[in-house]
């Protein structure tokens, strides 16, 4: 099969995974559907770059990135989704089919938005915290018996699913989405965490943060302000009125 140029704006980022064979098994996955970034953080194996299951795709394995936080490794993507598996779990993100959303990344890696796609550690999944670093969140139908699925399978699934669509788009609409992208830019994560870092600053300085709930709200806010769907141009204008703020409620007041 070959690469679509849009797959090399994809993502494919495991969190704190466990065993090293699962890494391999998802990095043979994406190379047989022509997704070839993966990046890893906090792998609890480091020895993951030699998984034996990796058949074919070692060179893929061996230009891994490793991060030690989901914010440095989703930092330049301006899509961040993240998987899940459902069940009774509490959750406080948009929730979409793998087939809905789809055609909703296609949209975004064809105006030239870099894309994070989030898969957890086999035994819990994606935590809290990893979760509010995303702007929604996706799920593969599966039986109510079953509904969990091998980490490979999982990856292997979602991709299927995005290289099946990957039809080519006509030139007029082309033409429109590189217009619209020219003129709103989606911020990045990293300028999202900025802005939410000075936030939870101001709001800590406000009082409104109290210390035994502040983890709780913390997450709260990061994923309100994904909901935002800022631009970068947007981004920049919230950083400077915070950064005014933050100067105001200093003790001195400002002077």
């Amino acid at each position: 099969m070959a690469t679509p140029s849009e797959f090399d704006c994809l993502c494919v980022v495991l969190v704190s995974t466990r065993n090293p064979l699962n890494i391999g098994a998802a990095a043979r996955a994406m190379s047989n559907l022509g997704f070839l970034r993966l990046r890893v953080v906090k792998p609890y194996e480091a020895s993951f770059r030699e998984a034996r299951s990796a058949v074919g795709a070692a060179p893929l394995l061996a230009k891994a990135e490793e991060y030690s936080s989901v914010a440095e490794a989703v930092a330049d993507c301006t899509l961040v989704i993240g998987t899940t598996a459902a069940g009774n779990r509490e959750l406080h993100h948009p929730l979409r089919l793998l087939q809905d959303a789809a055609p909703l990344v296609h949209k975004r890696l064809r105006a030239g938005g870099r894309v994070a796609l989030l898969f957890g550690s086999e035994k819990r999944g994606l935590a809290n915290e990893d979760l509010s670093h995303c702007h929604w969140l996706i799920h593969i139908p599966t039986r109510g018996e079953h509904v969990s699925m091998n980490l490979g399978q999982a990856v292997a699934v979602c991709l299927y699913e995005l290289a099946r669509g990957s039809g080519v788009t006509s030139n007029r609409t082309k033409r429109k989405v590189t217009h619209k992208t020219e003129a709103l830019e989606p911020a990045t994560a990293s300028e999202l965490d900025r802005i939410t870092s000075m936030l939870i600053d101001a709001l800590r300085a406000s009082g409104y943060l109290e210390q035994h709930s502040a983890a709780a709200k913390e997450e709260k806010i990061r994923r309100m302000v994904r909901r935002l769907e800022l631009s970068s141009a947007d981004a920049e204008v919230w950083l400077g009125m915070l950064r005014q703020m933050l100067w105001k409620m200093k003790p001195s007041g400002g002077q």
